[in-house]
């Protein structure tokens, strides 16, 4: 079996754990640059009237007559949440997969001898206890079952956050109840192709010819179709694969004209990412960098452009890194425009034990990995960007994403603790 645990309505949870008094009242929160509604609690959802993905300057007094709660994104809160979620999770399974920010499956095979409904609520209930976020538990043999367990414990009433999907005619009954559209994995253009011949629930998707499946769907849809006859086809990862890419691309705050301050945005998303890299133990060896311009503007004019770098040795040095994306960087500015964002990635990730030198590269060119060490060490115990580059600077505020309404990092942050009055 296995445990399929979800978190409602994450983000906009998080900010009502700290917040009690908004507890029963809508709240959503938005993306970057406060841009539009990406995450809204049951009771926002409720309102009909307040769209997702909708730009905010549009909706803005309707949110307001509406007594809604809106924060800007706050993504150092949301990832301390997770992992302390994550962190109870391994209380109660020793394989773990996290699936996202707010997921993750458990490997529960070996306690067939316990009462699963009962196991279910107690994790509900400890996560609660412990953090204060609310949760779903769905139980099944298999992972495109659970999810659908887990979308039925959210909602059907009556099951109270936790489905326990233990027997075939369980399995028959929901696949009955969902529709084709409920099913993990399968996208809008595969439900639309369904539809056209009829399948219209998960019912009738399982009782598709397999060499239907196979053809039409390739290899991911016949899994999906074993999955949900109960036939165990996902591979199981408590420790997730390595990323292949690691990338960051974000608007700043105000549109920059000057290569100084976005030498600078680069620089900061370069030590983020380069963070990332290391801590999956990996070294890069291409770094592609792009600038653009904002083509929904009417009045600026447009331009974008992009160019990868080999790095002389594949490496997670961060001033290394910096060092090739500010000569990249030099190379596609043009002045004359307002630009919008700077992205860079890091691709050809290779582990870092493997890396090779290169013999018309000096000795003092490769990474020194104490210093990198000693870097990652002190930021992650004293904060971001602690120790970092003088390439980022001190005009971080100029350039950085809006986030007026964002929440204090009540977890990670000593100056933003919350403090009670007595």
């Amino acid at each position: 079996m296995i445990a399929m645990v979800d978190c409602n309505s994450f983000y906009a949870s998080c900010e009502q754990v700290f917040r009690p008094d908004l507890w029963g009242k809508p709240v959503v929160v938005l993306s970057n640059n406060d841009g539009c509604i990406i995450a809204a609690n049951k009771e926002a959802k409720q309102l009909a009237h307040i769209p997702m993905f909708e730009a905010v300057y549009k909706i803005k007094h309707i949110l307001i007559e509406n007594k809604v709660t809106f924060f800007s994104s706050n993504y150092t809160l949301y990832g301390e949440m997770s992992q302390r979620v994550m962190n109870i999770l391994e209380t109660f399974s020793p394989s773990v997969e996290v699936y996202s920010i707010d997921e993750a499956f458990l490997d529960v095979k070996g306690l067939s001898y316990i009462d699963m409904r009962m196991y279910g609520f107690e994790i509900k209930e400890r996560i609660y206890r412990y953090t204060g976020l609310p949760v779903g538990v769905g139980i099944a043999p298999t992972k495109v079952l659970a999810k659908l367990a887990n979308r039925m414990a959210k909602k059907i009433p009556k099951h109270e956050h936790v489905y326990v999907m233990d027997t075939d005619a369980k399995r028959i009954a929901a696949l009955e109840w969902a529709d084709i559209g409920d099913i993990w994995g399968i996208g809008r253009k595969h439900v639309k192709r369904l539809q056209a011949i009829g399948v219209f629930k998960a019912i009738d998707f399982v009782k598709l010819p397999l060499a239907w499946v196979r053809k039409e769907m390739t290899v991911v849809g016949e899994r999906l179709w074993k999955e949900l006859r109960g036939e165990s086809c996902l591979e199981f990862m408590a420790v997730p694969n390595p990323k292949k890419a690691i990338g960051t691309a974000k608007s700043f705050g105000q549109k920059l004209p000057d290569l100084g301050r976005i030498e600078e945005a680069c620089a900061y998303y370069i030590t983020e990412v380069a963070e990332v890299l290391r801590a999956q133990k990996s070294c890069a060896t291409y770094i592609h960098v792009a600038v653009y311009t904002n083509y929904h503007s009417t009045i600026d004019k447009q331009y974008s452009n992009r160019i990868t770098v080999t790095m002389p040795i594949p490496t997670n040095d961060t001033f290394a890194l910096i060092a090739q994306a500010r000569k990249a960087l030099h190379h596609i500015y043009k002045p004359g425009f307002r630009y919008k964002k700077v992205a860079v990635n890091l691709t050809g990730l290779i582990p870092e034990h493997y890396v090779q030198g290169n013999l018309f590269e000096k000795r003092s060119k490769i990474s020194d990995s104490n210093l990198m060490h000693t870097l990652d060490v002190l930021n992650r115990k004293f904060g971001k960007t602690t120790v970092s580059s003088a390439m980022i600077g001190t005009r971080v505020e100029e350039w950085e994403l809006i986030k007026k309404e964002r929440s204090p990092r009540y977890t990670t942050q000593w100056r933003e603790l919350m403090k009670i009055g007595v």
